[in-house]
């Protein structure tokens, strides 16, 4: 299966992309969590341990997983001279501005790395003890400690539903928020572009190089024609604007109506997929703490420009606007940790509302969110659970660490 198709939330999944956990998390210190968006560090072989647990899953269930590393490896192998021109883009968005310090990373990558070793290399990123520690390059390097970081890591590349969304037969290649995330997406820009099972196939209506903010966690597509998208921490209106623009210029897409969702800014909610999240035909999992605050607006295509947006505010309350824009008689909300606000919190913040769904009805859950997950199953779903001590203290679940790349339907 090539190109991208999905069109829905809950068809059923046929191929999907994620990253195995590697040692980028063992960069991590308590020094530079919060730069890097995390708020604890994950054990690295249990984490590693629960991801496989997680594709495996996915496998038995009918699912082809591909991983972001080997299909770089696999367009690096296919085209060899795009080695040199990724890592020096790699390094100058990695802020190595000046050509010597670039040159010398450069060498020291090519000359101990090949293959997928190197591509797990530019995940790990390099410190200056590898480079030779106080016997660098210039006086900063003589100031630093041997372990400082030259080129820091990118530990949330786990999470490959953020560095680009996959809307019907193309994709949003997205800006992120925060700069430890934003070279994340050269591995996508490179695989679309070269990789024979998407170069040429997929159109893309969002780019890396727009101004504006905008990550996957935010994109859902409700319907082949209706996409919401959450106006968030991470992801900007006009980066909305943009991409409805772009979606609706295109006579072959099929996408005519862009959901806003204007949802709280903070941590706890960084994306819309952190609060609500579809399980099934007419049926949605969604944090109640969001149902007081939340506003949508509607965006369509202008007349005669579709490109001139028609945008108005939707007063009514989520469950009627679901009913609306999904076309179904009846929809059901089915809250994270009940009608307890004490679970509702705890398990929201572990994620209880990032499941996701492999086919109507049927979800991969993590399963420490015991108090939601009981209500899952009390709805008529099958809930498929997997481990999550180490990969939950990224602030991300199964709908976050995967990104489908083909769905039927």
């Amino acid at each position: 299966m090539s190109g991208i198709h999905v069109y829905s939330e809950i068809e059923p999944l046929k191929k999907v992309l994620l990253h195995r956990p590697g040692r980028e998390l063992l960069n991590l210190t308590p020094d530079t969590l919060g730069e890097l968006l995390f708020d604890d560090i994950p054990f690295l072989s249990v984490a590693q341990q629960e991801h496989d647990a997680f594709a495996q899953i996915l496998r038995d269930n009918g699912v082809e997983v591909v991983y972001l590393e080997d299909l770089m490896t696999e367009v690096l192998k296919l085209y060899p001279k795009l080695v040199e021109p990724f890592l020096y883009q790699w390094l100058s968005e990695g802020n190595i501005k000046t050509k010597r310090w670039q040159d010398k990373l450069c060498d020291y990558l090519l000359s101990h790395f090949h293959g997928k070793a190197l591509v797990e290399k530019t995940m790990e990123g390099i410190t200056l003890k590898e480079m030779g520690g106080s016997s660098a390059y210039s006086l900063q390097d003589l100031v630093a400690p041997p372990d400082d970081l030259v080129v820091p890591p990118m530990p949330n590349l786990y999470f490959t539903r953020d560095p680009f969304a996959s809307v019907g037969s193309g994709i949003l290649l997205n800006r992120m928020r925060f700069p430890t995330r934003r070279r994340e997406t050269i591995y996508a820009d490179y695989i679309f572009k070269y990789h024979p099972d998407f170069a040429g196939k997929v159109t893309r209506y969002y780019d890396r190089d727009i101004h504006a903010n905008i990550e996957g966690g935010d994109v859902l597509n409700l319907t082949a024609d209706t996409l919401a998208i959450g106006i968030s921490q991470r992801t900007s209106p006009d980066a909305i604007e943009a991409a409805a623009r772009t979606l609706f210029r295109d006579p072959d897409a099929k996408i005519r109506t862009v959901l806003a969702f204007d949802i709280p800014n903070c941590r706890a909610f960084m994306h819309l997929d952190t609060v609500f999240t579809q399980v099934d035909v007419g049926k949605f999992t969604v944090h109640p703490a969001i149902l007081g605050p939340l506003t949508i607006y509607e965006i369509t295509p202008g007349d005669p420009d579709p490109a001139d947006l028609s945008i108005r505010r939707v007063d009514s309350d989520l469950k009627s606007i679901l009913e609306q824009y999904t076309h179904t008689d009846r929809v059901e909300l089915i809250y994270c940790g009940g009608d307890d606000l004490i679970s509702a919190a705890r398990e929201q913040w572990n994620d209880g509302s990032n499941t996701l769904c492999i086919a109507p009805g049927r979800i991969v859950v993590y399963a420490r969110n015991d108090v939601s997950n009981a209500i899952l199953r009390d709805a008529g779903l099958t809930v498929l659970e997997m481990p999550s001590a180490e990969l939950s203290r990224g602030r991300g679940g199964p709908r976050c660490m995967s990104m489908p790349l083909v769905r039927e339907g």
